[in-house]
């Protein structure tokens, strides 16, 4: 069911994303194609924001931060997920594996790759603080407009 809280929850776990997205490219080789990673990674925002932060909303402040870490955690997820599966797919189309276990093993090395990338203090921080300000102002939200 639409609500005040989904829509914020999206919203806001889509501009984490975005600000995130401009934060991952200088840490990239300079060569990385990025294609449609910029609008990709808030429409995977919008979605956890919907559909994961969205629908916790109204339990407290406590669990507002709490909601807020869980949804920047499966953006993370899912966008590692599906720009490795993105990755692994390309190369499979120029026959890089032999058999699917390859090309599903390769979807797990990309993700561990990409996921060092992240390590870094400033996108960490976004991250954190983002998550937080997300699940505090998806709470108001849903206190302010049931």
């Amino acid at each position: 069911m639409p609500d005040a809280a989904r829509l914020v929850a999206a919203i806001c776990i889509s501009i984490v994303a975005l600000i995130v997205s401009f934060q991952v490219i200088p840490l990239m080789p300079e060569s990385t194609d990025f294609g449609w990673f910029l609008y990709v990674n808030p429409a995977i925002g919008a979605f956890v924001g919907w559909t994961v932060m969205g629908k916790r909303a109204g339990r407290g402040v406590a669990s507002a931060i709490n909601n807020g870490f869980g949804g920047v955690l499966v953006l993370v997820l899912w966008g590692l997920l599906i720009h490795s599966s993105v990755q692994m797919f390309d190369r499979a189309m120029a026959n890089w594996y032999n058999n699917a276990f390859q090309a599903l093993l390769a979807i797990v090395k990309f993700m561990a790759e990409y996921g060092l990338v992240l390590i870094n203090p400033l996108v960490i921080f976004t991250m954190v603080a983002g998550g937080v300000l997300s699940g505090l102002a998806t709470e108001y939200a849903w206190r302010t407009w049931r």
